[in-house]
């Protein structure tokens, strides 16, 4: 096999001495059609297989999740897959107690304590001027629908951790209100 003569080696100075057009020695068509193979170029299909290792990986981390949620929430006393009625009902005036009360609130210091401020609720109730005792009630009462709407949630899907944080929130604020009330009851102070 002859290399190029030297007449066809020669030097190119200028764009205008390149040839317009160099047909190729062989098609070249076949070689990409192989290269594409089912429609997608290399880093096409490199990209595609990276986006589903990220989608398992999200999978794996969410199921990961749930399952030690669930270990944990199934090692607290008095959880189980349904919600169990408390000792500690509704006491709160005008306010039926919900059918559903969720385990989450089992620990004996949460019930005394509330029970201690459910007892006083009414007298302190009463000390109140009439437009702050409304919105406390109000307040109560839009409590006690939520918990009621969350553990009838819960009962219909225990391991929902969104709602089983809802609930937790709610409890926490039924708390708060009932010690705002428990405090703006003594004289000097107000809500």
């Amino acid at each position: 096999m002859t290399g190029p003569s030297d007449t066809e080696r020669r030097k190119v100075t200028t764009l205008r001495e390149l040839p317009q057009s160099i047909e190729p020695s062989h098609d070249l068509w076949p070689r990409i059609e192989a290269g594409l193979g089912d429609g997608a170029m290399p880093g096409q299909r490199r990209a595609l297989r990276m986006r589903w290792l990220a989608a398992a990986a999200m999978v794996a981390c969410v199921a990961t999740g749930v399952w030690i949620g669930r270990s944990l929430l199934s090692g607290m006393p008095g959880s189980g897959t349904a919600p169990a009625t408390a000792s500690h009902g509704s006491s709160i005036p005008g306010v039926a107690p919900t059918a559903l009360d969720a385990a989450y609130v089992s620990d004996p210091r949460y019930q005394q304590q509330r029970a201690e401020l459910v007892r006083a609720l009414q007298a302190r109730l009463a000390r109140l001027p009439p437009p702050e005792r409304d919105k406390v009630t109000a307040s109560l009462q839009a409590i006690e629908k939520a918990k009621a709407d969350l553990e009838q949630a819960l009962g219909h899907d225990p391991s929902n951790a969104l709602l089983q944080e809802l609930l937790v929130n709610t409890y926490q604020d039924e708390m708060r209100v009932l010690t705002d009330v428990h405090e703006a009851s003594d004289p000097g102070r107000g809500i």
